[in-house]
C-alpha cells in the first residue's frame, strides 16, 4: 500500500466518523422516531443501517458514474449540493408535517385498539425517511476520496469507498444505540402524549442545521 493510499484510507475513515459524527441528521431522526412510537430497539437499528446504505450508495453511485464519464468533479459537487439542498428542505418539511400530524393525533380522541394497529400497519414513515437519506449525498466522498483513490487504481478506488462507509455505518449504529438505550433509562411518561410533537420538532430542528449551518 502506497503512502498516498495510507492516507486517503485513513482520511476516509476519519471523514466518514467526524462528517456522521457532526450530522444530527445522521442519527436524531431515527432516535426520536422509534421513541415516539415505542419502536423496539433492533427495528431502530435496522432502519439506520438500511437509511444509511441509501445514503452512501447514492452518493457512490453519482462518483462512479463520473469517474466512468471523466466529469469534472466541479459538475458532480454543483449536482450534490443541488440533493443536499433537496435533502434538507425535504427533511425539515417532513419534521414539521410530522409534529402537526402529532398536534392533531394528540387532540384526537382515542381510537380503539384495533384501529390503531389498523394505522400502524399502514405507516409510511420508515420509508419517507429512507428517500429522504437517499436522496441526500455524502458531501466529503466523492471530491475529496473517491477522485482522489480512483487516480491510484480501481482496488484503491473500492477499498477508500468501503472504509468510508462501514465507518459511516458504524458510527451512525453506534450513535443511535447509546443515544435510544441511555433514553430507555430516562422517565419521560409526562412528556408520552407530546412524544410524536416534539419527534417532529427535533427532525425539523435537525434538517434546519443542516440548511443554515451546513453540518
Amino acid at each position: 500500500m502506497s503512502s498516498e493510499l495510507q492516507v486517503l484510507v485513513i482520511s476516509a475513515a476519519s471523514i466518514g466518523f467526524f462528517h456522521t459524527l457532526f450530522g444530527p441528521d445522521h442519527y436524531l431522526p431515527f432516535i426520536m422516531i422509534g421513541k415516539a412510537r415505542s419502536w423496539k430497539l433492533g427495528k431502530v437499528i435496522a432502519l439506520t443501517v438500511l437509511c444509511g446504505i441509501g445514503h452512501i450508495l447514492s452518493s457512490v453511485l453519482v462518483g462512479m458514474i463520473g469517474i466512468a464519464l471523466e466529469l469534472q468533479v466541479e459538475k458532480l459537487n454543483w449536482f450534490e449540493s443541488f440533493r443536499g439542498n433537496l435533502a434538507a428542505w425535504a427533511l425539515i418539511a417532513f419534521g414539521l408535517l410530522y409534529a402537526l400530524w402529532g398536534v392533531r393525533r394528540m387532540f384526537k380522541k382515542h381510537r380503539h385498539g384495533h384501529m390503531d394497529k389498523l394505522e400502524d400497519s399502514k405507516n409510511i414513515t420508515p420509508w419517507i425517511l429512507f428517500i429522504i437519506f437517499a436522496l441526500g449525498p455524502c458531501e466529503p466522498l466523492i471530491p475529496i476520496l473517491m477522485y482522489p483513490a480512483a487516480i491510484e487504481s480501481v482496488g484503491a478506488l473500492v477499498l477508500v469507498t468501503s472504509v468510508f462507509g462501514l465507518t459511516t455505518l458504524f458510527t451512525m449504529t453506534a450513535v443511535v444505540l447509546a443515544m435510544s438505550y441511555g433514553l430507555s433509562f430516562v422517565n419521560l411518561k409526562r412528556f408520552e402524549r407530546l412524544g410524536h410533537p416534539i419527534a417532529g420538532f427535533v427532525i425539523f430542528l435537525s434538517g434546519l442545521a443542516i440548511q443554515v449551518l451546513g453540518l
